[in-house]
């Protein structure tokens, strides 16, 4: 008798959840509509408009396209972006292969100096090669050229930047092996470069192509390396800022927005398109691959991972000794007052503050907002039977962001919330809108990291749930949060980190009272001041460093009590 009572309950508590989770995959969508979508459609019609806000076609894209300068930009950010790719792509694929194929000593030593560039500020490299190759630099007799600015610095500094990305990424992808694919050549006699053509390079391919993908389209989007160190050498994210800032032309503004955009989608493309061809690397039959000790290939990958290792840290600490100089280049004695930073700015040590606020919100809100947003996403349609539409719809917003450069996606937020029409205008150039805009601007990695994790799961858990009665937002804090708590504490840092440190989402929206430190990091090296510039990019990046060590110190002690079942 009590079965039979139980199945209508059952059924009414499921069409509970489903109507719940239905509402939360409306709310995921409509939050990425304002957010996104809105700004962007904004943006879009900017481009076919005068001035004075009349309809003029396809007149802004004519004069782009008749003006030599603004083409000249286009083409040095896709040949710098293209140069980088080649040069990071090779450099990243002998790192992630001595981290994931050797048995290099130090590995964890060697994976946490890897992210250094990750936790900097992308300004920072830009600024210790100034110390080094720039008029007055140390090591100038070394370049064949008279100096750094233009694209040589900005080449080797997005090295710098976009190495770790593509480590990270190659690494996963060389990790993933099966051990009988190389016992099977080995048995065949094949030799070992016969094995790393035929074996290796096909089972790493997709990582080559995304690690590829994510150097070119950040490389291309990226505003603080060519601002820093660029000098006279044009690139169409400065176009941008010049358009905006320096002549007030917004209409242009959005055509070069629109022109920068391109690369970045077709790059996108280009990786989906990847994924989509990618096939299962391992099976259920699998054996994982375990190197084993051979000097001929440990050695030399030791030394190359040393000799990266030594240039990262080297980096790092030119420009941290460059914020300790009293005044460069004619007075190299050290001192503590390049950290006044309210000599050189009018924001003073507020701007850090400000940073940190705009950075925790950030993670704090995004975390919770990324996290509930993929799982009604990947839930929704189980518990529902369908909305496939929808959740399709909201699946494209949330990788969207992913491909609109930082300079953009601030571009569309000027021009959306100093619309006459939009009743949230109150926002711009506050503290709210830089958090909304960077938890925007870096959904997609976070999305992307919480969906992994919910994937994971049996959705069992959820249909056990409601056979018990328990409701749908019961089992997610008892069983989901729990299980996903790595993902979700990666996901903080990485939205505190980025926020912390951004520099083109940011440049458009601040106000006299919220200027993060990453734009004082601009403003002092417009204005001069190299050594206080870069003891602001070291401060950010100390923050960065202790939000991480924060972040594995509370992973740490959740861990037994969360993933304790992982070690049975």
């Amino acid at each position: 008798m009590s079965d039979v009572l139980a199945g209508p309950l059952v059924r009414v508590e499921a069409s509970a959840d489903q109507r719940l989770m239905r509402a939360g995959l409306w709310l995921a969508g409509g939050f990425l509509l304002l957010a996104l979508g809105l700004p962007m459609a904004v943006l879009l019609s900017r481009a076919f408009e005068d001035q004075s806000g009349h309809f003029v076609g396809l007149a802004n894209f004519a004069t782009y396209v008749s003006t030599p300068a603004l083409l000249r930009s286009a083409w040095n950010s896709i040949w710098t972006a293209a140069l980088t790719m080649v040069i990071v792509v090779p450099l990243a694929f002998t790192y992630g292969y001595a981290l994931a194929r050797s048995r290099l000593p130090f590995k964890p030593v060697f994976r946490a100096v890897m992210l250094l560039p990750i936790l900097a500020p992308s300004l920072l490299p830009a600024l210790s090669l100034i110390y080094l190759f720039g008029n007055q630099g140390m090591l100038r007799w070394m370049l064949p050229m008279e100096n750094i600015y233009g694209a040589p610095g900005i080449i080797v500094a997005q090295v710098f930047s976009t190495f770790p990305s593509a480590a990270i990424i190659l690494s996963v992808a060389l990790a993933t092996a099966d051990a009988r694919l190389y016992e099977a050549a080995e048995a065949l006699k094949a030799g070992r470069a016969r094995i790393f053509a035929t074996v290796t390079l096909p089972g790493a391919r997709f990582g080559i192509v995304s690690a590829a993908v994510v150097t070119f389209t950040a490389v291309v989007t990226d505003f603080g390396i060519p601002k820093v160190i660029g000098g006279q050498f044009p690139v169409l994210a400065t176009d941008v800022y010049k358009q905006v800032v320096g002549l007030q032309d917004f209409n242009m503004g959005a055509v070069v927005g629109l022109v920068l955009l391109l690369p970045a989608l077709l790059a996108f493309a280009l990786q989906r398109w990847a994924e989509g061809k990618r096939a299962a690397t391992l099976t259920g039959r699998a054996v994982p691959l375990v190197p084993k000790r051979r000097l001929a290939r440990d050695l030399p990958l030791t030394l190359f991972c040393v000799a990266m290792a030594g240039v990262l840290v080297g980096i790092v600490a030119v420009a941290a000794w460059g914020s300790l100089v009293r005044f460069w280049p004619w007075n190299l004695s050290l001192t503590l007052d390049n950290y006044d930073f309210g000599r050189f700015d009018s924001s003073g040590w507020g701007a850090v503050g400000t940073s940190i606020r705009m950075a925790l919100t950030t993670a704090c809100i995004g975390t919770a907002i990324v996290f509930l947003g993929a799982y009604v996403m990947e839930r929704a349609p189980r518990l529902s039977g369908g909305d496939g539409a929808l959740r399709g719809a909201v699946g494209l917003l949330a990788t969207v962001p992913l491909a609109i450069p930082g300079l953009v996606l601030g571009l569309a937020y000027i021009l959306f919330f100093n619309h006459p029409a939009n009743p949230l205008g109150f926002l711009y150039g506050t503290l709210a809108i830089l958090v909304l805009n960077s938890l925007v601007h870096f959904y997609t990695v976070g999305h992307l990291a919480a969906t992994t994790a919910i994937r994971q799961l049996d959705p069992e858990f959820e249909a056990v749930g409601a056979s018990l009665k328990v409701p749908v937002w019961e089992t997610l804090r008892r069983v989901t949060l729990p299980i996903c708590l790595p993902a979700i504490l990666e996901i903080w840092v990485y939205l505190f980190v980025t926020a912390m440190t951004t520099v083109s989402g940011v440049i458009f929206l601040y106000g006299p009272d919220t200027k993060p430190a990453s734009v004082s990091v601009v403003h002092m090296d417009e204005a001069g001041q190299a050594s206080a510039a870069a003891a602001m990019a070291c401060v950010l990046l100390g923050v960065a460093i202790l939000a991480k060590l924060a972040q594995m110190g509370v992973g740490a002690l959740t861990a037994r009590r969360t993933q304790g079942w992982r070690r049975r």
